[in-house]
């Protein structure tokens, strides 16, 4: 709460779930890190793996671990200088920080969630969309 310089009323908001993006919950959506302050983040859904604003909980188990799926299509897809120079940062945070923080259990229901989807329920750009 005091990294983060939060209130009561907001930690029940993130906890709760009404400052949700994709990946993660957002400390102040409004704050201007990745784009106009005042404005709405416009950032990738992966920019919040670096983000010091991001909080990630269980319930986000399932877009992480789509993430992750979608990070190794791309490393696959992509030169590896490349790959390292766009998505390296991201994916080695999720990997290395992120995901072993969850439960076994939130990382089970996560997978279940996901287990048929290819992917399709990122919200990714037309030219970000990989096969």
């Amino acid at each position: 709460m005091k990294r983060l310089g939060l209130d009561a009323d907001a930690v029940r908001e993130l906890v709760g779930g009404e400052r949700d993006v994709f990946t993660a919950a957002c400390a102040d959506q409004l704050a201007g890190v990745h784009g106009p302050a005042g404005a709405p983040c416009p950032a990738r859904p992966w920019v919040c793996l670096l983000c010091p604003l991001a909080v990630f909980l269980p319930r986000h188990a399932a877009n992480l671990l789509r993430l992750d799926v979608f990070f190794a299509r791309q490393f696959r897809q992509m030169p590896t200088e490349n790959y390292l120079r766009v998505f390296g940062p991201y994916a080695d945070r999720l990997t290395r920080e992120i995901l072993p923080k969850l439960s076994a259990a939130a990382k089970a229901k996560g997978e279940q969630d996901v287990a048929n989807d290819n992917g399709t329920e990122l919200p990714l750009h037309p030219e970000e969309i990989t096969a």
